[in-house]
């Protein structure tokens, strides 16, 4: 460990009866959990509500799937009131690309068919984007945002992409493989002053900002639950404001088809739809044993705290410092960069994952930019400074040497 000065690691949270956060997590106790971000991690309570929904479900299912549709209902009452918005706004999907997917199968072209992202964004989102484009006859125009934008720069290099042609404009949130907020209130103002449709993606949103859409304004805005709300996985809200959202149909057609935005939403069919149905109880249980304000401080102050530890290690074994320079950071991630070697690419960073996984036992995720490799860090209240400790002191020696070797195979003819 070198000398520079880090952060006091924050006290770790506990239970109500003393034990650690984790042991209200089924989490393998085996593998040390840093990458939250990614997938997520249900806690024991809402596993078991929803194995008690699938069995009732799987009881009499006659009488279950014509009763969902109302019980759904209800449930984005309590989701609604979770991101302070209206019921009435709120879509059920199973993510966040599924949401975008959603709002791509059902606009029309207006003018030009074109449709502006950034080099940002989530791929399978962008992918989207690209097919659509392709139906529509246009093309997907990026926008480049420095990793250390700041706010006002962000927001001009999107807008500078914006022309007389574009039909419709995706902007990420949070971003996933950068770990940084991006102005899409910003964005949003300009684009209703042009009256171009625009789509947010805030996967990571949920849980991490307490009001994601306040002073958002945007026809469609997605976010997933199964994140840092640690809801069962396939729990997603589609945010839906304006006259847009009566084109919006869900992917699959059902016999809610008739009915308004969003009850047609509420019915498809023989769907496993417990996920939905157990989301408040999880999203409860981090709100009645810590409250959220405390679980975001915590998350916060210790992503601060690990890419200190972290950060602090790989410049020791480097010989070069200084944190990376992220425009408009995001509570609660964090981003190191990686010796040279080391995830230079998406695939090479997906690469990394899994052999750190196999290898090191530790679930962690690693990402691109520009070509440069990062570790991103993704805390929640499970986690404890130890975690990261172990991180600095096992993995990134290691790390270091696979960055070697890396490069001597790069450099050898």
């Amino acid at each position: 460990m070198s000398e520079t000065e880090v952060t006091t690691a924050p006290s770790p949270l506990l239970l109500a009866d003393g034990r650690p956060a984790a042991g209200a997590w089924s989490l393998d106790p085996a593998l040390r959990h840093l990458n939250h971000g990614s997938f997520g991690a249900v806690p024991l309570v809402a596993q078991e509500r929803q194995n008690e929904l699938r069995s009732e479900m799987e009881r009499s299912p006659v009488v279950w799937f014509p009763a969902l549709p109302q019980r759904l209902a209800a449930t984005r009452v309590d989701l609604a009131a979770f991101l302070r918005v209206a019921p009435d706004d709120l879509a059920l999907v199973p993510n966040a690309s599924a949401g975008a997917s959603v709002v791509y199968a059902s606009l029309s072209r207006r003018r030009g068919g074109e449709i502006v992202v950034t080099d940002h964004g989530y791929g399978a989102v962008t992918m989207g984007a690209e097919r659509l484009a392709r139906r529509w006859g246009g093309r997907v125009r990026t926008a480049r945002v420095p990793l250390d934008a700041d706010a006002q720069q962000a927001y001009e290099a999107v807008v500078a992409e914006v022309s007389e042609a574009t039909d419709l404009v995706v902007v990420d949130q949070i971003t996933s493989a950068t770990a940084r907020r991006m102005p899409v209130d910003l964005i949003g103002a300009e684009l209703r002053r042009r009256d171009i449709p625009f789509l947010v993606d805030g996967a990571h949103a949920p849980g991490l900002i307490a009001a994601p859409l306040a002073g958002v304004t945007a026809d469609f805005w997605v976010g997933n639950l199964h994140k840092w709300g640690c809801t069962p996985r396939g729990t997603a809200t589609l945010v839906a404001g304006g006259p847009l959202r009566e084109q919006l149909y869900p992917l699959i057609d059902s016999w809610g088809a008739p009915d308004p935005y969003p009850d047609r939403f509420d019915q498809q069919g023989t769907l496993d739809a417990t996920s939905y149905l157990a989301a408040p109880t999880a999203l409860d249980f981090i709100g009645r044993t810590w409250g959220w304000d405390t679980a975001r401080r915590y998350m916060d102050d210790l992503a601060d705290y690990g890419e200190q530890v972290i950060g602090a290690a790989f410049a020791e074994l480097t010989r070069a410092s200084g944190p990376v320079g992220v425009g408009m950071p995001v509570p609660g991630m964090r981003l190191v960069r990686l010796p040279a070697g080391l995830g230079a690419t998406r695939v090479e960073a997906d690469a990394l994952r899994d052999r750190v996984a196999e290898e090191l036992a530790v679930e962690a995720a690693f990402t691109s930019f520009d070509g440069i490799g990062y570790l991103r860090l993704s805390a929640h209240v499970y986690n404890t400074p130890a975690d990261y400790e172990y991180f600095a002191e096992a993995c990134v020696p290691v790390l270091g040497e696979w960055a070697r070797a890396a490069r001597e195979q790069h450099d050898t003819p």
